[in-house]
């Protein structure tokens, strides 16, 4: 499984592209509003720092504005992914850009009806929300194994990207299922490292290397 994560804060980025764990990033237009900074600098400057495919949301809900608007953003650098909407414009908008060699990410997946259109569309990424299915009384987990067992059927080249992650379950669910890629809040990344019997062991390992009174080096 790839890990991307979902931020537009540099200092993370680079902080978990240093650990080598990192393969690309999602950003949305709430991340960057929270950034309060330029959104083509931001994505230039996170495009420079993954080499990985760096998802570019636009902002156009028609045709003609999608595609003036990824015209702009493909220049930005080669790994940018342009984000679209899974909506009927998105998807047109989606197929073309792909034909073109774009990568494209299409967002605001809620059910695998749109997951397969998306496919269809021949988009890069599909990226159902679990957490927000989740938030309204249906199972997103659920909707990860449909759209996996979907793709399967008809070796779609659509990799299944999940994200509104919320936790460190959702990622090892949706592992199990076979989704290519988790988009991960840097805390959710963060939060694989831990389980309390490696941090008992380690002071336990520590203790008994500090009795012995040697050192390495």
């Amino acid at each position: 499984m790839k890990f991307f994560i979902d931020t537009a804060d540099l200092a993370e980025i680079k902080s978990l592209a240093s650990s080598g764990l990192l393969d690309g990033v999602t950003t949305n237009p709430s991340l960057i509003a929270k950034s309060g900074r330029d959104f083509k600098e931001v994505i230039k400057e996170i495009c420079a720092v993954v080499p990985g495919p760096v998802s570019a949301e636009v902002a156009g809900t028609d045709y003609d504005q999608i595609m003036k608007e990824a015209a702009v953003l493909r220049k930005i650098a080669d790994n940018v992914c342009i984000k679209v909407p899974l909506t009927p414009d998105g998807l047109r908008a989606c197929r073309h850009l792909s034909d073109d060699g774009a990568m494209v990410n299409v967002t605001l997946c809620f059910s695998a009806a749109q997951a397969l259109l998306a496919a269809k569309s021949n988009a890069s990424f599909i990226s159902p929300f679990v957490g927000r299915v989740d938030d309204i009384g249906w199972d997103g987990m659920q909707l990860i194994a449909d759209i996996v067992e979907m793709y399967q059927n008809y070796s779609f080249k659509t990799e299944v990207l999940v994200a509104s992650v919320r936790g460190p379950l959702h990622v090892i669910e949706a592992a199990k299922m076979g989704a290519h890629v988790a988009t991960l809040p840097p805390a959710v990344l963060r939060s694989l490292f831990n389980h309390p019997l490696t941090e008992k062991g380690l002071a336990q390992f520590l203790k008994d290397w500090q009795g012995t009174g040697q050192t390495i080096v």
